[in-house]
């Protein structure tokens, strides 16, 4: 493996914590691509370009040269902003906090650190596109996709403890409205109470089995958005949720097959569409993994090989105790650098 390019205190932790504390949770993040698109190309030879995708937010697309390798990653947090803290730990190195810090404003640090190494070692050749509304459907990608020409390599920043992702599960997302009838809760027999009905469909649900994947695993559900606005004394006459799959090569179509089949005289539901399970890109001497979370590298279809790898970790990610710390960032940043000599030696 390549010697470290230099230690962690490299990573400039001033603009960082700069971008930390923007808030830029999902519908907000057009200040943060105003301000990057300031404040990154200072010192450098890249140009930047601003893409409006169309509702309100912005894309940003930092370009070396005629791009053969883009990194990116997303602008958008999930709610609620948190602000930033940086930690002393161990070691001599540093405990970063707040939302975003790993996902993903810690990929943006790790991927533009990478971009001005490679830059400070006479290359080109690659770009950093910075996408919005990640966490709430890809709208930025989906755009790019659509506008974009794309290219032949896209590695795409999610925290994956430094590891490429060889595959991920596909979502499946619908709205279910069950219908009942009110009357006074002292005679029930007298209506249909829609919270019964309810609990009718996710007693199905939990009885339903799926096929194991052997690569991906098992099929997962969560439910949102939950809402049944009756008083205590009078029977529910309307449910509404998200119904929320975690798919896997095995089930992807069996689950809409499964769902639609559940849908009745009282149960409505409108399939949403989503994510199919995808295999991504590996390189040698990179250590590999598997996840079941979402991200921007599906909606990427204009590019030719899609890979998917960064720091910190996706079980402290939208949490409030979310961190990273920056040795992570720093692996990171010396990763991305190796990929992009071995893309392009093997062109």
């Amino acid at each position: 493996m390549d010697a470290p390019i230099s230690s962690s205190r490299s990573i400039d932790i001033e603009l960082y914590r700069e971008l930390l504390a923007v808030d830029s949770t999902s519908g907000k993040e057009r200040d943060l691509a105003l301000l990057l698109a300031r404040r990154l190309p200072q010192g450098s030879s890249c140009q930047a370009r601003l893409m409006e995708v169309g509702d309100g937010t912005l894309n940003l697309q930092l370009s070396w040269g005629t791009p053969r390798v883009y990194f990116c990653t997303h602008l958008d947090t999930v709610p609620p902003y948190i602000a930033p803290e940086f930690e002393p730990a161990p070691g001599g190195d540093i405990k970063v906090k707040g939302r975003g810090s790993c996902d993903a404003k810690g990929q943006i640090m790790a991927m533009y650190s990478a971009c001005r190494e490679l830059e400070r070692e006479g290359l080109s050749g690659f770009a950093l596109l910075l996408l919005a509304g990640e966490e709430t459907g890809s709208h930025g990608a989906k755009a790019y996709a659509r506008s974009q020409p794309g290219g032949e390599w896209v590695i795409v920043g999610e925290p994956t403890g430094n590891k490429m992702v060889a595959a991920s599960k596909g979502t499946k997302a619908f709205d279910i409205t069950i219908t009942g009838q009110s009357c006074h809760s002292g005679y029930p027999e007298q209506g249909v109470s829609a919270i019964e009905l309810f609990v009718d469909f996710v007693n199905q649900l939990r009885a339903t089995r799926f096929p194991v994947d052997p690569v991906t695993g098992t099929t997962t559900y969560n439910l949102g958005r939950l809402a049944s606005d009756n008083p205590q004394n009078v029977l529910s006459d309307k449910v509404r949720f998200r119904l929320y799959w975690r798919t896997t090569q095995a089930s992807d179509a069996l689950v809409t097959a499964t769902v639609e089949g559940m849908a009745g005289e009282r149960v409505h539901i409108e399939a949403l569409g989503g994510d199919t399970p995808m295999s991504y890109a590996t390189l040698e001497g990179f250590d590999t993994t598997i996840a079941a979370f979402g991200s921007d590298a599906p909606r990427l279809s204009n590019f030719k090989h899609r890979a998917l790898c960064g720091p910190g970790s996706i079980l402290v990610a939208h949490r409030p105790g979310e961190c990273v710390m920056l040795s992570e960032i720093a692996q990171a940043r010396d990763q991305y650098v190796r990929m992009f000599k071995q893309i392009i030696a093997a062109q």
